[in-house]
């Protein structure tokens, strides 16, 4: 098997958590990558904003023409390969792909719906049905589409195509967590990262934590990343006292970072795109040792139920009625305990199963 596409490990880890799995599994994985370098953000703006796609189009163009020169040498020296996995925001790479590989089992990792994720982000119109058009054109040209929850993979044109693989978070966050978190004496640590999109929910967040300092709880708060609603989430926590905050942390900053803190936020708004979703943060914070604190929705809870602390989607008061909760240090060693027990659950061998039976079925080694 190889790996194919423009995607970019270190800023999205879904398919370096694919590819440990596999290998665990006793897959050989080649992997022929040629980074877009733009982040999750940016592709989207670009999608967004029309006049942008020059520059998408210009560096995926010689991204392109790299790959094709690895996938002729990769052909010459191994043969043609049984199943090609193109990575996360695979959209225009599982075309070339399809091209390339005509006979080849191809699998695309579609954790983003371009069209669902334009119009949680604000946009509408005759974009969001470009990019819904774009979905459907990807999928099409994969044998099997790998989702993350059961509620996107009913969203293919073919749901039979779909394979459900959990998100899970790759082994380094599990070695940050390794080190218990250093005490910060009677407060409670809390983290939150994101790109402060709407299904995020940061206003919700900051009410939460405003609130739950209100009610007399000792918080220590590190807030990371930028985004739509930074601007209101600052409002909302203005004069809270114990709240840091940071634009940028490096990718391989972030797991000893979150691992140092008590309790990692999830995700809390209540719109479709939130009710779908089990964010990468859920599953990384928990592999780095933290309590997980996210929204109670159907796909979380069946994910991971047992182990993280859910609360109502959009309900700030409950938000706070939990961190006060868990600034109980009884109660938090009980939350640990729950999320401990979850761990196994999210490494990479396990998480990648159903994608491993599904290659067995077709005889893909």
């Amino acid at each position: 098997m190889i790996t194919f596409g423009t995607y970019d490990a270190a800023r999205h880890p879904r398919t370096a958590v694919l590819v440990a799995g596999l290998r665990a599994h006793g897959t050989k994985v080649t992997e022929l990558n040629r980074p877009l370098g733009l982040s999750t953000a940016e592709r989207v703006r670009m999608l967004q904003q029309p006049w942008r796609l020059p520059v998408l189009a210009a560096r995926l163009l010689r991204c392109w023409a790299a790959l094709v020169g690895d996938a002729v040498r990769h052909r010459r020296a191994e043969g043609r390969p049984e199943a090609v996995l193109v990575g996360y925001l695979g959209h225009f790479d599982v075309l070339l792909a399809r091209l390339l590989y005509p006979r080849s089992t191809v699998v695309l990792d579609h954790l983003v719906f371009a069209g669902d994720t334009a119009a949680d982000r604000g946009a509408a119109g005759l974009r969001v049905r470009l990019l819904t058009g774009l979905d459907r054109l990807a999928v099409a040209c994969a044998d099997v589409v790998v989702t993350d929850t059961d509620e996107h993979r009913r969203m293919l044109p073919d749901p039979d195509k779909g394979v459900v693989v959990l998100v899970g978070a790759p082994d380094e966050w599990r070695t940050a967590g390794e080190s218990p978190a250093p005490s910060g004496g009677d407060d409670l640590s809390v983290v939150f990262f994101g790109l402060y999109t709407p299904l995020q929910g940061a206003p919700v967040i900051a009410e939460g934590v405003r609130d739950a300092v209100a009610a007399g709880a000792s918080l220590r708060v590190t807030m990371v990343g930028a985004g739509q609603h930074l601007p209101r989430a600052r409002e909302i926590l203005a004069g809270t006292p114990g709240v840091a905050w940071h634009d940028w942390v490096e990718p391989g900053e972030l797991p000893a970072l979150v691992a140092a803190h008590d309790v990692c936020l999830g995700i809390f708004s209540d719109t479709p795109k939130g009710l779908r979703v089990v964010p990468n943060k859920v599953y990384q914070g928990l592999a780095a040792g933290c309590v997980v604190i996210t929204s109670d929705t159907p796909p979380q809870r069946r994910a991971l139920g047992e182990h993280v602390e859910l609360v109502p989607p959009g309900d700030a008061a409950a938000l706070a009625a939990g961190l006060v909760r868990l600034g109980d240090r009884a109660e938090l060693a009980d939350a640990r305990e729950r999320a401990a027990r979850g761990r196994d659950r999210i490494r990479p061998q396990v998480v990648v199963e159903p994608l491993v039976t599904e290659l067995r079925r077709r005889d893909v080694s």
